[in-house]
């Protein structure tokens, strides 16, 4: 890639990020990694990515695991400790190990925060984080007969104390760790503390940073998007699996649990993947998973306010001889007759419906998809819709006129007519010039 390639490339993806700049800042976010990764190599690139995400007006707090640190410190002490439904059973005699352990770890984060981080884009942008006892907590109790003794449950975020700390532009760092009104101390699951802290914060992102590489669907690939319900399902489905998706289902538990907790958005993404933060939260597609309680991407009838989006969308199109020139003003008149598929604030889709109610016939118009969004069926999901809407005003058939897509619609159970079986008022509107074919299809 020569000089002005990687310029273009550069100002391009500038101008992308720009809108997510902008929305994240002033933001929320809890950011939950493990234990794991504090180890990693490509831990320095993760912190790096977070004092960036600083530097850019987030809220930031981070809360971090320390599973394998916790058992490499008591396999030093030769203390053995048993788990079960995937939590630690910890006896009083193993907290000492468990604290030293989470100490280390939290001490390890801070000074990598407040080096300054040499050799990074973020040289000499020191981060100031701080810690305190924001979590106070329960003992888990006895479940199925199993004693937890010192294991523990969050009973309570001190958010006003985590909001002076952000208001003062301070990382917040919480430890898997909580405090009891008599004075004992809990060891606690470090994705519930991050869960339970984003919920009562009201946060408007929670970030799993996963060990794994994110939630597959049966084909292997990854779920961009989950809303509740297709979150649900997945772990009714794989809830019985082996050990290797548990993070997975844990994860999407809690995921599901922020959301109806209130929280806007879980994002569930893969620490495999160097700069996958920065990717999920500055690209308009991301690295991770999704989870959200609203339509991230949904189908909708347009408004007024889609014009623009629109126009957008199909100039390009319409510049190719694609699709037939429209003004705002005409847009503005017939806007009420599209469809559209916005994804995260933008119009990726659109098609509209005219109908001939003196022929029964109904045109399908103005059909677009964005071209990074071209697969996935967004085209089907638009025509069936249109179709739905035609069927519902009566119509007995459909057409469409085209240039260049018409193997498109005669896999999709169109047939080409004749200029001449066109309805009457759209007859004395064709363009001979533009010489457009024409398919219909019957709707039964």
């Amino acid at each position: 890639m020569d000089k002005k390639q990687q310029n273009n490339t550069h100002v391009s993806w500038f101008r992308q990020s720009a809108p997510y700049i902008h929305a994240h800042r002033g933001r929320t976010f809890v950011i939950l990694f493990g234990g794991e990764a504090v180890e990693h190599s490509g831990f320095p690139h993760l912190i790096n990515d977070i004092a960036l995400l600083g530097s850019l007006g987030v809220r930031i707090v981070l809360v971090h695991g320390a599973r394998p640190q916790i058992k490499q410190q008591l396999d030093t002490l030769n203390i053995q400790s048993a788990f079960s439904d995937n939590m630690r059973v910890t006896l009083n005699e193993h907290m000492p190990a468990v604290e030293q352990a989470v100490g280390q770890v939290r001490m390890r984060i801070e000074s990598q925060l407040s080096m300054g981080l040499p050799n990074t884009p973020m040289a000499g942008a020191s981060v100031r984080v701080v810690s305190g006892n924001f979590v106070t907590a329960r003992p888990y109790g006895i479940h199925n007969g199993v004693d937890f003794c010192q294991t523990g449950n969050v009973r309570k975020i001190d958010t006003e104390a985590i909001n002076q700390h952000l208001e003062n532009s301070n990382v917040v760092l919480i430890s898997p760790i909580g405090y009891s009104s008599t004075g004992e101390i809990f060891n606690l699951r470090a994705e519930d503390v991050a869960t339970e802290t984003a919920i009562a914060l009201n946060a408007d992102k929670l970030i799993f940073v996963m060990e794994n590489n994110g939630v597959t669907g049966n084909d292997g690939e990854l779920l961009q998007q989950l809303n509740l319900p297709e979150a649900q399902a997945w772990l009714k489905k794989h809830g019985s699996e082996e050990q290797e998706n548990q993070e997975t289902q844990s994860h999407l538990n809690n995921a599901a649990r922020a959301c109806r907790g209130g929280v806007r958005r879980v994002h569930l993404i893969s620490r495999q993947v160097d700069g996958a933060l920065l990717l999920e939260l500055y690209t308009r597609d991301g690295t991770g998973t999704l989870v959200t309680a609203e339509n991230y991407e949904g189908l909708r009838m347009a408004t007024i306010e889609d014009i623009g989006g629109i126009m957008e969308l199909i100039s390009p199109l319409e510049e190719q001889g694609l699709l037939v020139k429209r003004s705002r003003e005409q847009l503005e008149l017939d806007i009420y007759n599209f469809t559209v598929i916005e994804r995260d604030g933008m119009i990726i889709a659109c098609a509209a419906l005219f109908t001939f109610a003196e022929e029964e016939a109904a045109e399908l118009a103005c059909l677009a998809v964005h071209h990074d969004y071209q697969e996935h069926g967004r085209g089907d999901d638009l025509m069936q819709h249109i179709e739905w809407q035609a069927r519902k005003k009566h119509m007995k058939k459909l057409f469409t006129l085209t240039t260049q897509t018409m193997h498109w619609f005669l896999e999709r159970g169109f047939v080409e007519c004749a200029a001449d079986d066109l309805p009457i008022e759209k007859k004395s509107l064709y363009n001979y010039q533009r010489n457009s074919k024409v398919f219909c299809k019957p709707l039964h």
